[in-house]
C-alpha cells in the first residue's frame, strides 16, 4: 500500500541553528516553547532512529554552540559548523544531508525568514520532499515567521508540526518497539493530550 504519510524508513531530520544566540532574537511566539517542541521532535527522530544531521553558523563569533537542552536529546549528534547562512551551499552539510539516503527531510530551526527557509527552498528545487516543523522553527516576528513559512509552501514545502511527525510515524500504538518511547514524549511534550495519555496509563492500565 502506498501512502503519503511519513515513515520512519523514508524520512531524515536536520536541525539547522538550534543555537542560543539566534534564540534571542526569536519573536514569532515564545522561545520555551520553541526549544520544548523542538526537544521533542530531537527525541522523536531518536524514537524511530531517523537520520538526524545538525548543522550551526557563527558558534565562535555569535551564535554558541547547539543549546544543550536540544544536544541533550540527541547526545550522539555532532553539529557541523558553516559560513554560509543556507546549509545546503555548505559542502559538509549538504554532503551530511545527502548521505543519510533519505529523500524526505524534516526541517527545524532558525531563523524560519533566513537559515530554515533557504535550507528548504534548495533542497526541494534539488528534488527532496521537504516538511519544515513550523512550531520546531523561530521567526524574528510572527509576521516574518508566517510570510516565511507562505513563501515556502508556495514552492512545494510541507508545513507541519512535531505532534503530527510523531503520531504519523506512529500511526498505530499498537507497534511495541516504538509504543514506550513515542508515549513518552507525548506524556512529557503534548500538554493536554499528553495528560490524558498519562492518566489512561494510571487510572485506566492501558
Amino acid at each position: 500500500m502506498n501512502t503519503p504519510l511519513l515513515d520512519p524508513t523514508n524520512c531524515a531530520l536536520v536541525l539547522v541553528d538550534q543555537q542560543a544566540g539566534l534564540a534571542f532574537g526569536v519573536g514569532s511566539d515564545d522561545r520555551q516553547t520553541i526549544l520544548n517542541n523542538s526537544i521533542a521532535l530531537a527525541k522523536t527522530a531518536g524514537v524511530f532512529s531517523l537520520p538526524i544531521v545538525a548543522s550551526t553558523s557563527a558558534t565562535k563569533v555569535y551564535s554558541g554552540p547547539m543549546m544543550p537542552a536540544i544536544q541533550r536529546a540527541i547526545p550522539n549528534v555532532v553539529a557541523i559548523d558553516r559560513r554560509s547562512m543556507n546549509a545546503w551551499e555548505d559542502d559538509a552539510a549538504r554532503s551530511a544531508i545527502v548521505g543519510t539516503g533519505r529523500k524526505r527531510l524534516l526541517v527545524s530551526g532558525m531563523l524560519t525568514e533566513a537559515c530554515v527557509s533557504f535550507l528548504a527552498l534548495s533542497a526541494a528545487s534539488d528534488g527532496y520532499e521537504v516538511f519544515v516543523v513550523g512550531d520546531a522553527c523561530g521567526g524574528l516576528t510572527p509576521q516574518g515567521h508566517e510570510y516565511a513559512l507562505r513563501r515556502m509552501q508556495s514552492a512545494g514545502i510541507q508545513v507541519t508540526s512535531w505532534l503530527q511527525v510523531l503520531l504519523e510515524l506512529q500511526r498505530d500504538w499498537t507497534r511495541r518497539d516504538t509504543y514506550d518511547g513515542a508515549r513518552a514524549i507525548v506524556e512529557e511534550f503534548g500538554g493536554g493530550y499528553g495528560i490524558g495519555l498519562a492518566y489512561s496509563r494510571d487510572m485506566i492500565k492501558v
